[in-house]
């Protein structure tokens, strides 16, 4: 469960100066601790990403997997930045 910091003007900048191994999301300036996730969460992405990428491999689809997160940047400003798992086209 992510725990939210009191304050609401955090930007990008804030992300980039965590400590290594820090992990943290931002929505609208407010900063978000993420926890590392465990066994149990990573063996249902697991599982997801091998159900998900054979069934795209198998109705030769051009899509792609990735089941480690990335950052994504949202409404094209610096308070705006999460990690999910990504589902991309080609």
């Amino acid at each position: 469960m992510a725990l939210a910091q009191k304050y609401a003007g955090y930007t990008i900048e804030d992300i980039y100066e965590l400590p290594e191994g820090e992990r943290a999301e931002l929505v609208d300036g407010q900063m978000y601790m993420m926890a590392a996730p465990d066994r149990l969460h990573q063996e249902i992405v697991h599982f997801l990403d091998r159900i998900i990428g054979n069934y795209i491999d198998g109705k030769n689809g051009i899509c792609k997997v990735y089941p480690a997160p990335f950052a994504v940047f949202l409404n094209a400003d610096n308070k705006n930045y999460v990690k999910i798992p990504g589902f991309w086209r080609a």
